[in-house]
């Protein structure tokens, strides 16, 4: 009798063991934060001593200009998010109809972008044309950790010539920043798709 209660304990630890093979324990994945950042609401800026003017997401709190000293006509201007702990810097600088500056604008916005390609996953490039409003110009998606997740360069190739480019204040990581990256991104080809030159004639 007693051999056969031993038996059957035996039995019954065995089917325990074998139920248990199959509900190894998995981990989870690592989640990130889901952030909900509010519907854009874009309106026109048009800022007085600057020679162009776009749309400006309200989320922009802060803007900061100031004119830069240059070769050439040249402003600077700041949009800031606290809210995202970022940034959009957009520089301006006239071409003055000397096609040496623009084969100097467009190499420097050029070299900036390549100078992110050493800690970048990746560097999508996206032209942008619009003949009616005469912008021409390339919007870069940075991959990966770099400072910067986006640039962009805008020009009527005789003028003007505006660059501009996305910070985060904080350090490069690009899984913990990536929605706010996205979001932003939405503001900068708004920005570039928006841009209108204050030119007499246009």
């Amino acid at each position: 009798m007693k051999c056969k209660y031993n038996q059957l304990i035996l039995m019954i630890g065995i089917g325990l063991l074998l139920a248990n093979c199959g509900n190894d324990t998995v981990p989870k994945p690592k989640a990130y934060l889901r952030l909900e950042y509010p519907d854009a609401k874009y309106d026109k800026e048009d800022i007085a001593k600057m020679p162009f003017t776009f749309d400006r997401n309200a989320l922009g709190e802060e803007m900061r200009t100031k004119t830069l000293k240059a070769e050439t006509t040249s402003y600077g201007v700041t949009i800031d998010y606290p809210k995202l702990k970022g940034s959009i810097y957009l520089t301006y600088k006239g071409i003055e109809n000397d096609p040496k500056h623009l084969n100097t604008f467009l190499r420097d916005a050029q070299n900036f972008t390549q100078e992110h390609t050493q800690k970048a996953d990746e560097i999508i490039e996206q032209p942008y044309v619009n003949d009616e409003r005469k912008v021409y110009g390339m919007f870069y998606e940075v991959g990966g950790n770099a400072a910067s997740q986006s640039q962009f360069y805008v020009t009527d190739s005789i003028n003007h010539f505006l660059v501009g480019s996305l910070y985060f204040d904080t350090n490069p990581n690009y899984d913990s920043i990536l929605p706010a990256a996205h979001y932003l991104q939405k503001d900068i080809q708004q920005i570039m798709e928006s841009v209108k030159w204050k030119d007499k004639k246009r």
